[in-house]
């Protein structure tokens, strides 16, 4: 801030500028006046004197009347060399069809007798009227004088008709420039050496004037710096010594006002960085001008990209709503945001008014709460709540239609009352399933269920649960052999294909609960694989992780479902997985369980091509002399 000013910089130079354009701009404009009118008497005082004295003019009439030419061009000749102004210009005479009859130039006495070529010489004879003008030799650099004059029978009334010939006169106006440019150099030198004299003199006066301003300027430089025990010179009681004064003041007066400010600015600062809401505050434009570090945050901004952007496109509420809007009503809204992970977040956002005491709007306060949680929270009860209530009105609707049924008489029929009461004991088995998975949710979700972890060999273990599978697949083979002519419809068959790593694998999980979650994976391959399908169940490890996989050969889930197939109750096919008695919360528990053990599990498939689920678990490698040591 205090770093040296140039010359050329300084307000000594601007001063002496100033004075030095103010002195030059009076010369030029009083000299540019004087030199135009200068002009323009010399001109007029030429014009004046370049003309043909009226007998000359008469004589000349009475010369172009004559018959006999070639005695009237020698007249003419002798009355041309007579004029005041044969000497100092070219003077041409013209009768009426345009031929030249005399020229005072000796060297153009072979035009005498030619037509006349000059615009001006034939626009005067045919309209009568004197013509003057000014004309440029751009070959020689003269300015040169042009006048054409008519010439008209004496005996004639005034009729434009009655003009008998022209006088052309150019004349050349280089002396009256040449004095005209010997003056204005004169001037020139003048005006130059009055902008030094100021130059020197305004130098000297804008020093006095400087120097106790500079004073000044260095007890402001070190007041913005903090040090405000510094106090000015005064040089004289005029207004700058006042102004000294008034600066030693004011030094004192804002000390006292920044230590006020700066603690009042350092309580305003921490209430706002540990604020957990977001704090926006504007100007009365609708710019920011304030904006706390959880605002920003929540926003994905930085300091520098925030302030001076409009709260309406900070916001992104600019297409529904206006200042005026937020200024009038101050209601509370509801921002939808994505999150740099794609995930949505909810914000309130309450307006409030800043108003002076006047009551003058001065700008607005938005304050930001994170309602996401909340909002989810409110949202999935409701969904649960009706998921619930779907999923527990059809098999009791069913169970109440059969109910009725057998009390109408349908218990006394042999056929039916078995089958109504097997039905029955169905759906209540159903209802049953799905309280016992909701209360297994319900314990995850509150951290109360218990996780019984020990290290297992994940290879026997996998095989283990495959094992029960491809034995479950016999026996239905074997049952489906002996009693297929009792049913309409054959069981499926399918077969299990193992991808096993050789190498053990010994990771820490929950066996009941993990089997839970390969069965349900297992179960769900098995209900939507063709008939003669390849169920593929793969185990790896990687760097810190064992991987397990299960792929099938079904129908495979849409791209818009796959971020829900883990979701409660939700279901691809709604209609097969129910008929099949699937509770929609198989894949919800199982996620549940996979993260409770450190884990995640996900899904990739391609619709009409099969599923895969992959499970990853933490792992890490053991060897031989880690594992169990009695010593």
């Amino acid at each position: 801030m205090n770093k040296k000013i140039r010359f050329f910089q300084s307000i000594n130079f601007k001063i002496a500028i100033v004075f030095v354009l103010l002195v030059l701009i009076t010369v030029e404009l009083i000299g540019a006046y004087f030199v135009k009118q200068l002009e323009q008497q010399n001109v007029d005082s030429f014009k004046s004197r370049i003309t043909i004295e009226n007998y000359i003019q008469d004589q000349l009439a009475v010369d172009l009347t004559k018959k006999d030419s070639t005695s009237a061009n020698a007249d003419i000749r002798n009355l041309l060399s007579e004029s005041s102004i044969a000497n100092s210009a070219d003077i041409q005479v013209v009768d009426v069809k345009g031929t030249v009859r005399g020229d005072s130039n000796v060297n153009a006495q072979d035009d005498v007798g030619q037509k006349s070529t000059i615009t001006q010489v034939k626009n005067t004879l045919y309209t009568g009227q004197t013509y003057e003008g000014f004309t440029y030799d751009g070959n020689s650099g003269s300015s040169n004088y042009t006048k054409v004059i008519p010439l008209k029978n004496t005996n004639s009334t005034g009729d434009d008709s009655n003009v008998i010939g022209a006088i052309y006169i150019k004349a050349s106006m280089d002396s009256v420039y040449d004095n005209l440019n010997s003056i204005i150099r004169i001037f020139l030198i003048a005006s130059v050496l009055a902008g030094f004299l100021s130059m020197v003199i305004s130098i000297v006066i804008s020093r006095a004037i400087t120097q106790p301003i500079d004073a000044m300027k260095q007890q402001a430089i070190r007041m913005a710096r903090g040090d405000y025990s510094g106090q000015v010179k005064i040089y004289g009681q005029d207004e700058l010594g006042q102004l000294a004064v008034a600066v030693n003041n004011l030094s004192v007066r804002v000390e006292e006002a920044q230590e006020a400010s700066e603690a009042e600015r350092r309580r305003l600062d921490s209430v706002l960085a540990h604020m957990t809401d977001g704090v926006i505050a504007t100007d009365r434009r609708g710019n920011v001008i304030i904006i706390n570090e959880t605002a920003l945050n929540f926003l994905h901004l930085t300091d520098e990209s925030a302030i001076g952007v409009s709260i309406l496109k900070l916001l992104k509420i600019s297409n529904d709503y206006n200042l005026r809007d937020l200024l009038e009503s101050q209601k509370e809204l509801l921002l939808t945001f994505e999150t740099e992970e794609h995930h949505e977040m909810i914000l309130r956002a309450d307006f409030s008014l800043i108003q002076r005491e006047t009551g003058f709007i001065s700008g607005i306060v938005a304050v930001l709460h994170d309602v996401t949680e909340q909002q989810r929270s409110e949202r999935e009860q409701r969904q649960f709540v009706s998921n619930v209530s779907h999923e527990l009105r059809t098999p009791l609707t069913s169970v109440r239609s059969y109910i009725e049924a057998l009390n109408d008489g349908a218990w006394q029929d042999p056929k039916l009352a078995p089958r109504f009461l097997n039905v029955t004991a169905e759906e209540t088995d159903r209802m049953i399933r799905m309280i016992n998975d909701l209360l297994a949710l319900s314990r995850l979700d509150s951290g109360t269920t218990k996780i019984d972890k020990e290290t297992v060999n994940m290879n026997e273990f996998f095989n283990y649960i495959l094992d029960r599978f491809d034995m479950m697949l016999k026996t239905d083979n074997e049952h489906t052999g002996e009693t297929k002519h009792l049913h309409e419809e054959e069981k499926k068959h399918y077969s299990i294909r193992r991808e096993i790593t050789k190498r053990d694998l010994w990771v820490e999980i929950d066996q009941d609960k993990f089997m839970q979650v390969v069965d349900n994976i297992m179960n769900n391959a098995i209900k939507y694989s063709p008939d003669g399908g390849v169920i593929t169940a793969r185990l790896l490890e990687t760097h810190n992780h064992v991987i397990l996989s299960i792929t099938d050969q079904g129908l495979g889930i849409p791209a818009k479902d796959i971020n829900h197939v883990f979701d409660r109750f939700y279901r691809v096919d709604k209609a097969r997985s129910r008929k099949q008695g699937g509770t929609g919360l198989g894949l919800a528990i199982s996620k549940e369980v996979v993260e409770a053990l450190g884990g995640r599990i996900w899904v990739d498939s391609q619709e009409g091509k099969g599923s895969t689920f992959y499970i990853s678990l933490p792992y890490e490698p053991m060897d031989s002399e880690d594992e169990w040591d009695e010593g």
